[in-house]
């Protein structure tokens, strides 16, 4: 079966939205984070652009939540939308407590993280980079 892992997009701010995922979750970033100005072709870029992220991956659990920054020297432009969320399925109750407290800080709250009509623990949110997420803890998920 074929794994899947969320890659997000940022406008300048990929390094600084992951070390703030990295503070919540825990753990180090898988490899190094690779940077524009490192790439070829690049040379033209502003130094700023040659700053930002080409690649950063970090472990949780058994996957990887990885990302980059678009480059506007490139006519790359990002459109934040609510078509795209990483969606946790914690091993706990506490946990999907910690990590919905952790990463909606500083976002808005679309969804309380509460017991659902359907029967799970749930509750949803736009973090403070535009990114979307979802918390869902459901007992028979995590055995």
């Amino acid at each position: 079966m074929a794994k899947l892992n969320p890659y997000l997009n940022f406008d300048g701010k990929a390094e600084e939205a992951f070390n703030f995922y990295k503070s919540v979750f825990g753990g180090e970033f898988h490899g190094e984070i690779h940077k524009m100005g490192n790439a070829p072709g690049t040379e033209s870029l502003s130094e700023e652009e040659k700053n930002r992220v080409m690649h950063i991956a970090l472990p949780i659990g058994n996957d990887l939540l990885m990302a980059s920054d678009i480059v506007p020297g490139f006519g790359q432009t990002l459109t934040v939308g609510n078509n795209n969320y990483v969606s946790i399925f914690p091993e706990s109750k506490d946990e999907a407590d910690r990590l919905f407290k952790g990463l909606s800080e500083g976002g808005n709250v679309e969804m309380p993280i509460e017991d659902q009509f359907w029967g799970d623990y749930f509750g949803s949110f736009q973090d403070k980079y535009g990114v979307h997420w979802m918390v869902n803890y459901n007992e028979e998920y995590s055995k």
